[in-house]
């Protein structure tokens, strides 16, 4: 079975800052093979049997914690969830928007609460627009000025569970080299 795994705050803002090259070996010493990271911010493709997901990601959990000192958090999808995902594409409504970005936050597991859509940040300038599975699709729009709302801590917050968050563009780009 072929996944990918979305690590949360790998090489970000100075932050768990490792080669991916040591990532990959923490993969593979889990029990995966063919593991092989899209850009470098902790997105690694793989392959796992397909029975075990549980085990498997508390084993890579171990190994990155050894790694970099903590668990980062990891959220693992099939190709064929990515694939769905992509699909979904509730973007194609808002895709003439100049000053809009477009994020997909991944869940960790079932909301612990099921907030109403759309759900609008006016602080973080963020309006969830749509979910699926254990995706929500998120717009960022700028706030004073310049600056874009980051949507992951108001996605954390209402729907209370643990998540990361990547751009749109990000997660096309990891699914096309599947």
């Amino acid at each position: 079975m072929v996944y990918v795994a979305f690590l949360r705050a790998i090489n970000v803002g100075g932050r768990a800052v490792v080669k991916m090259d040591a990532i990959c070996d923490a993969f593979a010493a889990a029990g995966c093979k063919n593991v092989r990271t899209v850009i470098a911010s902790g997105n690694v493709i793989f392959e796992a049997p397909a029975t075990g997901q549980a085990a498997l990601t508390k084993r890579i959990c171990q190994r990155l914690e050894k790694l970099i000192g903590k668990d980062p958090g990891v959220f693992i999808r099939t190709k064929s969830e990515l694939a769905s995902v992509i699909q979904t594409d509730p973007f194609r409504a808002s895709a003439r928007e100049r000053n809009a970005k477009f994020y997909v936050v991944f869940l960790e597991g079932k909301p612990g609460e099921m907030p109403n859509l759309p759900l609008r940040s006016n602080d973080e300038a963020v309006e969830a627009i749509a979910m699926t599975g254990r995706e929500v699709f998120v717009v960022s729009r700028p706030k004073k000025g310049q600056f874009y709302g980051f949507p992951n801590g108001v996605i954390e917050k209402e729907f209370r569970v643990t998540a990361t968050t990547r751009n749109w563009n990000t997660v096309k780009k990891i699914a096309s080299v599947f």
